[in-house]
């Protein structure tokens, strides 16, 4: 597969961080295409963890070339302080390439996200406050900053000088906030950004297609999932890029004939950060036994996540969404302790059964969860290394998520580990 892109198939922190690393084995290049430090990924190797937030997964591997794409948002201080503390544990990270088409976070996008998720009061969408929505409304309105423009500080100042004039306005008359100012913030970009991020900065669409042309391996990875995405999502609760595997081209510079495999990833289970709907949302003390056993908080925000049972009907739809070629499930250990374990195979709503979700956003909100209910194993997978170790009660739930959902299982988690994974024959 020269180009495999890795995607998720729920509301995203399936762990698509680990799959990354563990596919990367066999690639040459890892290109991130979407998003920006709003989505952490966590790899734990040999016992230690290393958090990423826009560092591809696969700088772990000195082979690896990483890539951070031109559909990626990028906070300098972020990228800075994760590099830093990636070097700082022995990882070699002069390799990463930065797209000079990515755009910048800038200081007024992240207090335009703040402010704007309090003045939404009880509608607020649950963002990170992190400026990535108002990063991405810059790009599209076209008064966006680019990672290019911090080799041009005259180009960059006048850029600078035009967004925060309106910028200022919104600040200072909608929100009663002081005006920022552009010496400031130029001097911080131009002089302790710059000078760092300099040698990195270079044409990431040149590259990915030269690698593919020299007969290289590229994996694409996103930020969030499918039912994140702006177009496909439960919207308005949803990111401000494309996570679908759509997204990788535009995100990366390559074609649609370029990707030859598309992996889904998704949780044994189902979990979601931030308001919308959540069909099959369990509460109590099921719901808490979940997230204690997953851990089931962010890894950039600590917020807790909401768990649930799994959605097939979402598997279904980010199954043709996306294209997928196969499916990676994760976490399926969290389950070890229940006596039986259940499956949404359809939605329910004023006498209509759903095979997949419907369209408008009033019905999703009501419809009622169908669940079949399978037999739990209660035996510890962790120590398992081939599938066929597995208890038959397990290896049953894996057959029926791959039977309802219509796409081939060819990874399955077992622990947090990087080599803590099982693959069915």
């Amino acid at each position: 597969m020269p180009a495999t892109v890795v995607v998720g198939t729920q509301w995203g922190d399936e762990g698509k961080g680990k799959l990354t690393d563990l596919l990367a084995r066999d690639m040459d290049m890892v290109v991130r295409y979407q998003g920006g430090h709003n989505a952490g990924h966590r790899i734990v190797v040999d016992g230690e963890a290393f958090a990423l937030q826009l560092v591809p997964s696969g700088v772990l591997y000195p082979h690896i070339t990483p890539v951070i794409g031109n559909g990626v948002v990028v906070d300098p201080a972020v990228l800075l302080a994760e590099l830093d503390a990636l070097s700082a544990k022995g990882v070699d990270v002069s390799r990463l390439l930065v797209s000079g088409n990515a755009h910048l976070i800038m200081p007024y996008h992240q207090e335009l996200d703040r402010l704007n998720e309090r003045f939404l009061g009880k509608n607020a969408l649950g963002t990170t406050k992190r400026g990535i929505g108002p990063a991405y409304a810059d790009k599209a309105w076209r008064v966006g900053l680019r990672v290019q423009d911090l080799l041009d500080p005259k180009i960059f100042r006048q850029k600078l000088d035009v967004a925060l004039a309106e910028k200022n306005l919104l600040l200072s008359k909608v929100y009663n906030r002081p005006a920022l100012k552009a010496a400031d913030i130029a001097a911080r970009y131009l002089d302790e950004y710059a000078p760092r991020l300099a040698s990195m900065i270079g044409d990431s669409v040149g590259t990915v297609h030269e690698t593919l042309a020299n007969g290289g391996r590229l994996l694409l990875e996103g930020a969030q999932a499918t039912f994140l995405d702006l177009d496909h999502g439960t919207y308005p609760f949803v990111t401000s890029s494309n996570p679908v595997a759509g997204g990788a081209c535009t995100g990366s510079g390559l074609g649609p004939r370029d990707l030859t495999g598309i992996v889904g990833i998704a949780k044994a289970y189902i979990t979601r950060v931030g308001a919308g709907p959540f069909p099959t949302e369990l509460h109590g003390e099921i719901g808490d036994l979940l997230v204690d056993r997953g851990h089931e908080y962010g890894t950039n925000t600590g917020r807790r996540r909401r768990v649930g049972w799994f959605d097939a009907v979402m598997a279904r739809q980010a199954a043709r969404l996306n294209s997928l070629t196969e499916i990676a499930i994760t976490k399926l250990d969290v389950l070890d302790t229940f006596d039986e374990v259940k499956v949404c195979v359809a939605y329910e709503a004023d006498g209509v059964r759903y095979a997949h979700p419907p369209y408008h956003q009033s019905v999703l909100h009501e419809v009622t969860p169908v669940y079949e209910t399978l037999p739990g194993w209660r035996t510890d997978l962790s120590a398992f290394t081939t599938y066929d170790q597995l208890p038959s009660a397990a290896k049953d739930y894996v057959a029926f998520l791959e039977q309802t959902i219509g796409v081939r299982i060819s990874v399955v988690g077992v622990g947090p580990g990087r080599e803590q994974f099982v693959r069915p024959a």
